[in-house]
């Protein structure tokens, strides 16, 4: 397969560009309606108790209430008879409109829930129709309809679920523009730096550029036969970025080298393609491997990214393959055009004597060298000890979003609990004394202060009713109850009142349904926790065949695996410091909280594949070294020489890309952001400078050990760089600055 991309891409160069040109335009076409077929939302698992009990909210009783006005009187009570007149006026619009459903407000029904403590502000409670994405389009319509001065008499702010999701809807669009604003100029300057040349630092831009307009085209294809999340744009904008700048980078490098070694054009890129393509190919399958897993869940926002993060990985991977050596072939010498005055001085070759000599020194005093290492990334992730998850809500938006001042309103200001009730649906008739009693169960548990039914409400630890019944919460078919308790939502006593509400004794012959914020979270950690070892199966076992398959060994794929996850570890624990504890909080500007938890998945995942990308990219080379015929020693200390550059200029050029979303206003897009960029750098710095070579040294001959059915089975199928019928103009494997007598040979 290599040989005949390598013979197209020196025999028919322009054909592939002109080919590749017209692709990239029909992307664009396609990508530019991307947005239009993204979803928001996507964190709730379909099948769980509380989606199922908001369905049957939405079927039966009009829906759940998702939008709350927060109406205030700036001249007095809302109680007096201009704002009580602007009140009913303002909900009589509402209910007209045919947006919205079951309108309540303070002026109809009088409720002390509904009127703050100061008696100047009131609430009217409405629901929003349709699926999460219809809601958020149409709560942004309505908060400019009715949003800020009503009559002249009041003012009007929006929360709730529903304009929380609109503030993030918007959100998301507004930072990724904001990113790729910073990574884009940011990428070219340090292409410029690594490449010292104008046309060199251009193409992996270009490559990269072509990833990005092919990621948004396979958005709009999938948002038009499947549910993708409105935030994948971010993901597949940064990894489309960061992996078409690493892939290309590598493949730039290698040509140079050849070039520099004397190898004419076209004998070039067939060594390039031979080398640093199949690298790249078994690369991109690693990453695609980890992202994958991610379509087990069945949270669309989990899924959507195992689509499109293949996907993107994909059109990174395929045009890197194509079009750059057709490229390098129309370039020829001139890919050095350009050259930068600082430039001048660079060595003409690929070598890196910094990470060789690293590489030297940790392999003399491997034991010495790793533990401190093993030791700062241990103590980075002691945090994990006590991290916690939670859901999106209106705390990941900046503080002055409107529907995050409401919500701090309404917990300061108002004693109705509704933040943190709890709606149980019943989808079957039940008569009025087992209603009754089962209230009266449910009204008796520890921090519950009032259950609401049809049959009458009971406060905290009455049996029987103690105040009215609401008829519009019952129906010949089905019933609706209010749990309402003082818990702080999403704490853990909150959690934990979930679980005794579902053991409470349903009424004979029914089964209730729990539903509410507490409970969406509580089925999320349950739903994610019950696929996570399938998903963690999957990734270790596609990464370990993809190594075997690239290495010929079975020690090398564990090897791997077990430094991933020490990186790993850290780079969470880090992130839980951060985000969940508080630290640095005032600096980026974020509220602390529990790590959300889809996102921690995400995060995990997106990371681990780039892990792997970066294993690929120096065992590649020092297999290739390996194999022909240098000592495991100094095959590792060459290869780190020969790829250190190249990893720590890539993984600076992909931490960027992911950095930039570091000055996202959400703040679980911060965290993706620094958290990705953070676990490239520590797997580029310290496992491939330190704990790789203090690994190949402690292992020794062992580290390309196989049984002889794996050797055998591996001799057949198996594919690696520099495989021994490539061509080869690159000279002697062992370099003259190798001494036989180093101790670093093994």
């Amino acid at each position: 397969m290599f040989e005949r991309l390598a013979e197209l891409a020196v025999r028919r160069s322009r054909l592939v560009l002109i080919v590749a040109a017209l692709a990239v335009a029909l992307m664009g076409v396609l990508g530019a309606g991307a947005f239009e077929k993204l979803k928001g939302g996507g964190f709730d698992d379909p099948a769980s108790p509380s989606t199922r009990a908001g369905q049957v909210i939405a079927d039966k009783f009009g829906g759940e209430s998702n939008l709350v006005l927060l109406v205030r009187s700036p001249d007095g009570p809302v109680d007096a008879p201009a704002a009580a007149e602007s009140g009913l006026g303002l909900v009589a619009e509402l209910r007209n409109d045919e947006r919205l459903g079951n309108v309540v407000s303070y002026w109809e029904t009088n409720s002390p829930d509904l009127r703050s403590e100061d008696g100047r502000e009131a609430l009217v409670l409405a629901h929003v129709k349709g699926d999460t994405t219809e809601q958020r389009k149409s709560s942004t319509e309505i908060l400019d309809t009715y949003g800020g001065t009503y009559r002249d008499t009041l003012t009007v702010r929006a929360g709730g679920g529903a304009a929380v999701g609109a503030g993030l809807s918007n959100q998301v669009v507004e930072d990724l523009i904001l990113a790729e604003a910073i990574a884009i100029p940011l990428t070219l300057v340090l292409l410029l730096i690594v490449f010292g040349s104008v046309v060199a630092a251009l193409l992996p831009l270009a490559v990269a550029l072509i990833a990005v307009v092919g990621s948004f085209a396979q958005l709009f294809v999938l948002g038009s036969v499947t549910d993708v999340a409105d935030t994948a744009t971010n993901l597949t904008t940064a990894l489309g970025l960061g992996l078409g700048i690493d892939y290309a980078l590598l493949m730039v490098s290698r040509f140079r080298e050849q070039l520099a070694a004397g190898a004419g054009v076209d004998d070039a890129v067939r060594r390039t393609v031979h080398t640093a393509g199949r690298t790249v190919a078994f690369s991109a399958a690693t990453v695609a491997a980890a992202l994958a897993a991610l379509m087990v869940f069945p949270q669309y926002f989990l899924r959507s990214f195992g689509f499109a993060g293949v996907g993107v990985v994909a059109i990174a991977a395929l045009s890197t393959l194509f079009v750059m050596p057709a490229l390098l072939k129309v370039l020829g010498h001139r890919v050095d055009s350009g050259r930068m005055p600082w430039a001048k001085a660079q060595r003409s070759e690929a070598r890196a004597p910094l990470w060789g000599r690293l590489a030297r020194t940790v392999m003399r005093r491997p034991v010495l060298t790793a533990v401190p290492v093993l030791a700062v990334l241990l103590l980075a992730a002691s945090p994990l000890l006590h991290i916690g998850f939670g859901t999106p809500d209106e705390r990941v938006l900046p503080e002055d979003a409107e529907s995050r001042q409401v919500a701090r309103v309404l917990r300061e200001d108002f004693d109705g609990g509704e933040d943190s009730a709890l709606h149980i649906a019943i989808d079957e008739s039940v008569a009025g004394a087992p209603l009754a009693a089962y209230a009266g169960r449910l009204a008796a548990l520890d921090g519950v202060e009032r259950v609401e039914t049809s049959a009458g409400v009971h406060t905290a630890g009455r049996s029987a009713p103690t105040g009215p019944a609401d008829p519009a919460l019952g129906r010949p078919d089905a019933q609706r109850i209010s749990v309402v308790s003082g818990l702080t939502p999403k704490s853990e006593a909150a959690e934990k009142l979930v679980e005794r509400v579902r053991s409470v004794t349903p009424p004979p012959g029914t089964e209730p349904l729990v539903g509410g914020n507490d409970a969406v979270l509580v089925d999320a950690k349950a739903s994610i926790a019950g696929k996570l070892p399938l998903a963690v199966t999957l990734v270790v076992l596609t990464t370990f065949l993809l190594l075997f398959l690239f290495t010929g060994s079975v020690v090398q794929p564990l090897r791997a695996l077990a430094l991933n996850l020490v990186s790993l570890g850290a780079t969470l624990g880090v992130m839980t410091w951060i985000f969940q504890d508080g630290n640095l909080s005032s600096l980026l500007g974020f509220t602390p909280q529990p790590m959300e938890l889809s996102m921690t998945v995400l995060m995990f995942c997106i990371a681990f594949g780039l892990s792997m990308d970066y294993e690929v990219f120096v065992t590649s080379r020092i297999k290739e070294l390996h194999d022909q015929g240098a000592d495991n020693g100094t095959a590792v200390v060459d290869g780190l020489g020969h790829t250190g550059r190249i990893v720590s200029a890539a993984a600076c050029l992909l931490a960027v890309s992911f950095f930039a979303f570091g000055t996202a206003d959400l703040s679980f897009m911060q965290m993706f952001g620094l958290g990705s960029g953070l676990a490239i750098l520590i797997d580029a710095v310290a496992v491939r400078g330190v704990l790789v070579p203090a690994a190949m040294r402690l292992l020794g001959r062992s580290a390309w050990y196989a049984p002889g059915f794996l050797r055998a089975f591996h001799a057949r199928y198996g594919l690696s760089e520099g495989g021994p019928q490539a061509p080869s103009v690159a000279g002697p494997a062992v370099s003259a600055a190798s001494d036989p007598k180093d101790p670093a040979r093994v």
